[in-house]
C-alpha cells in the first residue's frame, strides 16, 4: 500500500450519496408477517420523501445462500448529514417506532452497513419483468481497496454482457473492507451463460488473477425481488 494524502473513499467514489444495506435474518415462521411489516415501513418512509430525501433502491429475499434472510438497499442523497436528519425525524415518529417494535418479533438478527458506490460502476438502472439478482460479497485484506478498485475499473468492461451489472459498493461503516457487487440475470441458466462468456473475453482472466490474492473471504447469495421492490 502506497502512502496517500487523500482518503481511499474519496479516491474510489465521486458521489455524495450514501447507501444503507440492511441484512435481516428472519424467523422461518414469520416471513410473511415480516414482509407485510417492511412494506408498510417502505410506504411510510416514502410518504416523508420531501423531509427525509431517501429512497429504497431494491428489496430482496435470499433464495440460495443464507436462507430466511432479506436484504434492503436504501439511498440517501446528501451524505451523512441526511442520515443524521433521518434518524432524528424517525426517532420521533410513532408509526415508525411501532413498526420497528413489531418487526423485532419476526427477526433473529440484523446488520447494517453504510456504503459508497464505486465511481467506475455503471449507473443504477432499475429493472422490470422477472429477474434474479446475485450479491457477491468480499472481505478484503486491509489496505487493498485501492488495488481492488483499480483492477475492477478494468474488469467491469468484461462484465457488461446482457446488462448484468446492477451496483457495486464498498463499506464505510459496519464491517470494513467489505465489497458488494450486485448483478442482475433473467434466471440461473442466463447467469451461467453470461459468466462463462466473460472467460472468453481477453483480459478477464488477468483481472481475476490480480484480485483473488486481495480476498480473505467471499460468498454469494441469489436474491429474488420482493413485491414492493422498486427494481424487479
Amino acid at each position: 500500500m502506497e502512502p496517500t494524502k487523500e482518503s481511499h473513499s474519496r479516491m474510489l467514489s465521486d458521489k455524495e450519496v450514501i447507501y444503507a444495506l440492511h441484512t435481516h435474518n428472519i424467523r422461518p415462521d414469520s416471513i410473511d408477517k415480516y414482509l407485510n411489516n417492511y412494506e408498510e415501513h417502505v410506504n411510510l418512509i416514502h410518504s416523508k420523501k420531501n423531509e427525509l430525501n431517501c429512497d429504497l433502491v431494491g428489496s430482496w429475499t435470499v433464495e440460495v445462500g443464507d436462507l430466511d434472510q432479506a436484504i434492503h438497499l436504501w439511498q440517501f442523497t446528501g451524505g451523512f448529514e441526511r442520515i443524521d436528519r433521518t434518524q432524528i425525524v424517525l426517532s420521533n415518529d410513532q408509526a415508525y417506532q411501532r413498526l420497528l417494535r413489531e418487526r423485532g418479533n419476526f427477526l433473529r438478527s440484523r446488520h447494517l452497513q453504510y456504503l459508497l458506490a464505486f465511481s467506475y460502476w455503471p449507473r443504477i438502472v432499475k429493472r422490470e419483468g422477472s429477474n434474479i439478482y446475485e450479491i457477491r460479497s468480499y472481505r478484503l485484506r486491509p489496505g487493498t481497496m485501492i488495488e481492488w478498485g483499480n483492477n475492477w475499473a478494468r474488469a467491469i468492461n468484461h462484465r457488461r454482457n446482457n446488462d448484468e451489472p446492477f451496483a457495486g459498493y464498498f463499506s464505510q461503516i459496519g464491517r470494513l473492507y467489505n465489497v458488494h457487487h450486485i448483478w442482475c440475470y433473467k434466471d440461473l441458466q442466463s447467469r451461467k451463460e453470461t459468466r462463462e462468456s466473460a472467460w472468453r473475453s481477453p483480459g478477464w482472466d488477468e483481472c481475476v488473477a490480480y484480485t483473488v490474492p486481495l480476498i480473505r473471504e467471499m460468498h454469494c447469495r441469489i436474491l429474488r425481488p420482493t413485491s414492493f421492490s422498486p427494481t424487479q
